[in-house]
């Protein structure tokens, strides 16, 4: 896992409507990156339970994006035009950008989806992993306990929760 502390990697990436989005748009904000795409199971199984977290996270201050390294080519369900529809099904209040060349997910470390990354509001690694202990298998509800326990440890008032690894589907690299 990338060591904590690591500052956030510079990325400008196209969202569904082409507009250009930078970390660099989030300066002083705390940063939560979603590595997501449409297609993956493990994903599905999160979307609308992190749409809703989200909401919750944005109202506290945190900069929320999600950005999809996948390759569109071989796997048409995670294309632009489809981005653009899983925003208005799942009701993303926050930007969901296109990673084409995956230089993004690379510089990141990104290894599957969903994957996060939760930096600081000086832009250094707070946390890297899971969402919650929920899989699509394992009955567990979404709850998104593990990213609001590293929320709240930002400003002090918890302790950072333990870093596990995020479970999904492998980037699906070029």
């Amino acid at each position: 896992m990338v060591p904590l502390g690591t500052p956030v990697p510079a990325f400008l990436l196209p969202d569904t409507n082409g507009k250009l989005v930078s970390n660099a748009d989030f300066v002083g904000q705390p940063l939560l990156v979603a590595f997501i795409c449409n297609h993956c199971p493990y994903v599905k199984h999160v979307a609308d339970g992190l749409a809703q977290a989200a909401q919750e996270f944005q109202k506290m201050g945190v900069a929320v994006v999600g950005i999809n390294s996948n390759d569109a080519d071989a796997y048409p369900e995670d294309s632009p035009d489809a981005m653009r529809n899983e925003v208005t099904r799942r009701r993303y209040t926050f930007p969901y950008l296109f990673d084409a060349s995956q230089e993004v997910a690379r510089a990141f470390h990104a290894a599957c989806t969903p994957d996060f990354f939760l930096f600081d509001r000086h832009h250094k690694l707070a946390y890297r992993g899971q969402m919650d202990d929920s899989r699509p298998s394992n009955g567990l509800p979404v709850t998104g306990a593990t990213l609001r326990a590293a929320i709240h440890a930002l400003d002090g008032k918890a302790a950072m929760p333990t870093q596990k690894a995020s479970i999904g589907c492998n980037i699906k690299w070029r």
